[in-house]
Parts: structure tokens; sequence; C-alpha cells
């Protein structure tokens, strides 16, 4: 049985002293692989070092947060463009999206920065990483609005209703990330989850944050990603071997360029 962390924030500060023995625990309940999307400016250096450490098991992703977008997000923006013009490969533009909840001081900035990661993503025919925090409708809005053919990602820490799903599935191309929250008693995300079929999810944890239940709480790791996937079992009445089989599937088709990188997860 294999697991792929899709989305993980392994180079945050919050691992800056056991960001080894993390990866030893998750290899260990065998999640093979973990997608690390950047943040901004200032999380790309420690990203490129668990990258190029572990280069078949930290796969990077470039992007702006959408709560790293202030003032400065063009000169933010400029940056992330010129890595992506450079030589080494990224799994993903993300983490980007919108985020309403905090601060809609910067509102038309973020989506200003959406759209124009957007087109990276088309040009350079790799997956977006949706962030949509109390943002949904716009997001999808400008998704489907620019969507594409070669337009594929996923809508990270999916939390709404069937019908937002029916709504991602209808874009052809793009995935749901169930993380710890599936296992939160009163969230309900485990019943929207029975409903959705397993072809369209992946697995991620989000850590350090969203510690799934029984760990709800605490710094949240990659080792916890079992744990989601029982859950996800449970809800949907079929084995763990199933989700690890399909999910793990799911993710390699949505990160082609990294399917076959990690013998881990061959």
């Amino acid at each position: 049985m294999k697991f792929i962390d899709t989305h993980t924030h392994l180079f945050s500060t919050q691992f800056l002293d056991d960001a080894e023995a993390v990866i030893e625990r998750a290899l260990a309940q065998e999640v093979g692989q973990f997608y690390l999307p950047n943040v901004d400016k200032n999380s790309i250096e420690r990203m490129y070092y668990l990258a190029d450490k572990y280069p078949n098991q930290c796969i990077p992703m470039i992007g702006l947060h959408p709560c790293s977008v202030k003032e400065d997000y063009k000169e933010q923006l400029a940056i992330i463009e010129k890595e992506l013009e450079g030589e080494r490969i990224f799994a993903g533009i993300g983490e980007m999206g919108l985020d309403y909840h905090w601060d809609l001081t910067f509102k038309k900035e973020q989506l200003d920065a959406l759209r124009i990661q957007i087109e990276w993503a088309k040009k350079y025919e790799i997956p977006v990483i949706l962030h949509t925090r109390e943002s949904f409708d716009d997001t999808f809005s400008v998704i489907s609005e620019l969507n594409h053919e070669r337009l594929t990602g996923v809508f990270h820490c999916f939390t709404g209703s069937l019908e937002d799903a029916e709504k991602v599935m209808s874009l052809g191309g793009f995935y749901m990330g169930i993380g710890g929250v599936v296992t939160f008693k009163n969230a309900g995300v485990d019943k929207t989850v029975a409903q959705i079929p397993l072809e369209h999810l992946v697995l991620e944890t989000d850590s350090p944050y969203l510690a799934p239940t029984p760990h709800r709480g605490s710094r949240n790791e990659s080792m916890h990603i079992p744990l989601i996937a029982q859950k996800i079992a449970d809800a949907k009445g079929i084995s763990l071997d199933e989700v690890a089989k399909v999910t793990t599937q799911n993710a390699r088709q949505l990160f082609k360029s990294f399917a076959n990188a990690s013998k881990i997860v061959s």
C-alpha cells in the first residue's frame, strides 16, 4: 500500500528542526512522496533545500499564496515567474487562489494574481493548486472563464458541498484535495466525500496545519495521511487499500511529470 501527500508545507519553520525525522516517520507509514506548494518569495530557498536533499520524495511547486498578496504582489509574481523560467522543473503552480477569511483589502489583487498564475499553468502545462478559503464561488468563476484543455489542478482542502464538488468535476481535469477536516466530527465533509467518486479525490495533509482526529490541535505531519484515507474508506464503505490505490493513481495522473519520480511510489 502506498500513499502520496499532495500538499504539505514541509519547508515551514515548524519543521525547521526535524524535517528529516518527519519524512522518515511518513515513509514508515508508506507515504512515499510529498508535494511542496510554495507560499511566497521567502519560502523558496527552504523548499529548494528539501527538494534537492530528497529529489525522489520532496517535489517542488511554485506560486504565490493569496494571503501573501499585498502591495508588493507584482514584485512577488515577478520573482515566481523568474523561477518558472529557470532550469528547475516544478510539479505545479501554487499554492495560489483566493482567501476571503481574514481580510478583503487585497481582493482585487488576489483576483489578478489568480488570473496571472492560471495563464502560467497553461503555458507550462502544469496543474494549479487552488486555495479557496471562503471564496469557492469566485475561484470557480475564474477557473471556468479561463478553463482550457491544458488546464488541470486540484481544489486544495476541499470542504464544499456536493453541488460544489459537481462543479469541480464538470471542469474536466480537476481533483479535490481531502485532508484532516474529513475526520472532524461536525464538519460534515465525510458525508460529502461519500457521494464523490473516488476518481476525483487526492490525499493531502496541509501540514503543519489541520491535523486529523485524534491529533487535532497538534502539528500535522504527512504520516497522518493513512488516518485521512481510512476516514474516506469508512465513509464510502470500501477498503483502505482501494483508497490508497485510486488516490495514488489520481495523484500520478495530476502530476504527470513526476509520476514515476520515486521508486517508493512506483
